[in-house]
Parts: C-alpha cells; structure tokens; sequence
C-alpha cells in the first residue's frame, strides 16, 4: 500500500464525543487532501477486537489494546481522549462498600478497554464479567451486580438511578502521576507508509480542529448518533474528551501515554514491555 490510496477507511465509536470529531468530513466541508475518507462505526469492543486483525487503515483503540497491535499500528498524535483529573467511574449501590469490592464480581466494558486495564493498576485481581458498556449501569441499578464499571456518557449519569461512586479512576491516576488518564486514541497502520501517515495525520488534526472552531454545528451533528441524551449532557462529555489534547496530545499527552505503559509493565499485564509508538 501507497501514498496512491485514495480512499482510506477510518474506524471510529458512534459515541458523542467520537463523531464529534468527524464533522467537517462527515458533512464534506473539510479539505481532505484529495483524499476519500470513509467512516465506519462500531463500538470500541469491537474496534479493539478488529484492530487485531488489522482491518482498518485507522481507527480508533482503547490504549489498552496497543500492545496487541503494536505489529501492525503506531499511534497517532491526534485524537487521544484523555480523563484530566476524571475518567472510569467504578460505582455501586448505596449498601455496599469498597472493603466488599474482592468478594464480588464487577461488570466491565471489556478487557481490552483502557478502564479495566486502570482499574487493574488500582485493585489488581478483582472478578471481572464483560457486558455491553451501556447496560452496565441499569445491571448494577437492578441488583444484577454489586459493583460496575461505567465509561462514556454513565460516568455523569450514575447518581441519577441512586449508585454512589467507589473511585474516579482518573482522579486516582492523577493523584498517583500528575497526569491525566489516556483512554483511547486512533491507531494507524503502519504499512501506509510514511508520506500516508502524515498526510492523514495532517487531515485529521484538521478535522479535530474544525469542529471545536464549529461546536454548535458538529454537536448537533453529533448527537445524530445519540438522539436519547439531553444536549446539555452531551456537551459536558464531549467537552470532557476532545479538547485541545486531542488536537494534539503533545509532550503531556506522550508522557501519560508513556507512564500508563510504564505501570504496567512494572505490573507485569502484558507479556513484554511495552513502549508506544507516535507518529
């Protein structure tokens, strides 16, 4: 593969804050660089799960995921959400307590999301059970758990259906490093060549770019993919995860990269050290 590709496949989760990003390209109002840039849509379950087998020219990841795909994806230096001083929120019901947490089972979003592998470096050998990441919170509403795990727009919905917060996993992440919590990112394949990479890189920042400048637009745009959830909420959360470390993540960004990585090494998570790679 080229720098002759003209059409590239970008792999993203329909989550507000993901679509958010895509706005100028979604609609045709951004300079692609003569290229053609098709979306897919997927949760990030299944975008990690894929992204090991390389099926995309870019996509979104759990940072978690990396060392699984490193073979085959750097990352890219734009489009990083990260948590600053929040992120995962571990809850539960209001009768029950932390000092339980190792007698129970608690509800995940997966294994190879960013907040398992967090809450991993935080209480280590808990039980674990994978669910889809937005039913969790009614499971553990509805007794169905003890304790849940809640990414996306749940971590600001959970005191309304009665749970209480266990821990933040961002806030603990930056009370442990000064540094925000790196969550998620877009990965890129390695086999489109140097010339591809930048200038999809380029073309991306653009977009991340274009729609802070055009908020009110690409939110509307992006609730499309979330019609259920009130405009206020959306705002906060999108608010929350694309910022300008998501324009580019920078020597903060990197270095919480690089930190998340270096915990769990030191954990022994992964079966070899792990160093990320950015282009």
């Amino acid at each position: 593969m080229s720098c002759q590709l003209k059409e590239i496949v970008v792999a993203h989760s329909p989550d507000s804050d993901d679509a958010f990003m895509f706005y100028g390209i979604a609609k045709g109002l951004l300079d692609t660089d003569g290229l053609k840039i098709k979306q897919v849509h997927k949760d990030i379950q299944s975008l990690n799960q894929e992204a090991l087998e390389g099926k995309y020219e870019v996509s979104a990841i759990s940072f978690a995921a990396y060392p699984h795909i490193a073979d085959t994806y750097k990352i890219m230096t734009c489009g990083a959400s990260m948590g600053d001083n929040y992120g995962p929120v571990l809850v539960c019901r209001e009768d029950f307590n932390e000092a339980d947490l190792e007698k129970t089972v608690v509800a995940i979003p997966g294994k190879l999301t960013t907040a398992y592998l967090a809450l991993n470096l935080y209480k280590p050998g808990l039980k674990t059970q994978e669910e889809e990441f937005d039913q969790i919170i009614k499971m553990v509403a509805d007794g169905r758990y003890d304790a849940g795990l809640l990414i996306h727009e749940g971590q600001l919905t959970y005191k309304d259906l009665g749970l209480k917060k266990l821990v933040d996993l961002g806030e603990w992440f930056m009370k442990e490093t000064n540094l925000p919590l790196p969550l998620g990112g877009n990965a890129i394949r390695r086999d489109l060549g140097d010339e591809m990479i930048k200038k999809l890189s380029d073309v991306l920042k653009r977009s991340i770019q274009f729609s802070l400048d055009n908020r009110k637009d690409a939110l509307a745009y992006a609730m499309t993919f979330a019609p259920d959830i009130p405009e206020d909420l959306a705002d906060r959360f999108v608010g929350m995860y694309v910022n300008e470390l998501t324009v580019d993540q920078g020597k903060r960004g990197e270095a919480a990269i690089r930190k998340l990585f270096e915990m769990a090494n030191e954990r022994g998570l992964y079966p070899e050290p792990v160093v990320p790679e950015f282009v």
